[in-house]
């Protein structure tokens, strides 16, 4: 199991939202690049950058901040936000990014989660995320009926690299993961899963080790580890002696 900083990027700026809302961010740095050298420094083996405006506007639009970002780290880098054909999957990818994430049009248009999958094997991740149990979408703006568990049965034996499950309740609450519902979803799909939302503590990581068991092979976390409450390399020494 790895623990995956995130750099959620708005207005070319590194913030942190509350329970996805765009109007309740907290800027910790105007200088996306610096943190990812910084997380690098500190041990990460992949980092998670998430282009917030380009999930609302529907197309990349923070590219040159996560582009400086790419350039700067020498781990890989997987990128979400805003990603809706197969034109801005295989920009990120021309760009040097190891991972692209799709998220709202997993539901909205599934083959072509199928169909990146095809063209980069092991280089897509599904982002579901979910408020209790059903999937939401559109920068989680907009809420649906199908389940989380439903949505990633439909990715099976296609090659998708991970699912990142975010708890949309918990993420930025710091009220710990929801460690009951991640692994249940786990259990129920056979593509490993990322847990993500409410890591607030080292107790919080400790809590998270039995879960790989049921097919949980990371956890992302973002405030806890800009407002201190969290330091990256205490978190990965607990995974690194499992």
């Amino acid at each position: 199991m790895i623990v995956i900083p995130a750099i959620d990027i708005k207005n070319g700026k590194c913030v942190r939202l509350l329970q996805g809302r765009m109007d309740a961010e907290t800027v910790f740095s105007d200088d996306p690049a610096a943190m990812g050298s910084r997380w690098e420094e500190e041990g990460a083996e992949l980092i998670h950058v998430v282009d917030l405006d380009g999930a609302v506007a529907k197309r990349p639009v923070n590219l040159e901040t996560i582009r400086r970002i790419i350039d700067r780290v020498n781990v890989p880098v997987q990128v979400g936000g805003g990603i809706r054909d197969m034109d801005t999957v295989r920009m990120y990818m021309a760009h040097g990014v190891s991972r692209v994430v799709i998220g709202t049009e997993a539901i909205k248009n599934p083959d072509l989660v199928k169909e990146a999958c095809r063209e980069f094997p092991d280089r897509i991740v599904v982002g579901i995320d979910a408020m209790a149990g059903k999937v939401a979408i559109e920068g989680w703006t907009e809420a649906t009926e199908v389940t989380a568990v439903e949505l990633a049965r439909q990715f099976e034996g296609y090659g998708v690299a991970a699912i990142n499950f975010t708890d949309i309740e918990r993420d930025g609450m710091r009220t710990g993961p929801n460690l009951k519902e991640t692994e249940k979803f786990a259990i129920s799909t056979s593509i490993p899963v990322v847990a993500s939302g409410g890591v607030s503590s080292i107790e919080d990581i400790k809590n998270l080790v039995p879960l790989e068991s049921a097919g949980v092979v990371g956890v992302i976390t973002g405030r806890a580890l800009y407002d201190g409450s969290l330091e990256l390399k205490a978190a990965i020494e607990i995974f690194n002696k499992v």
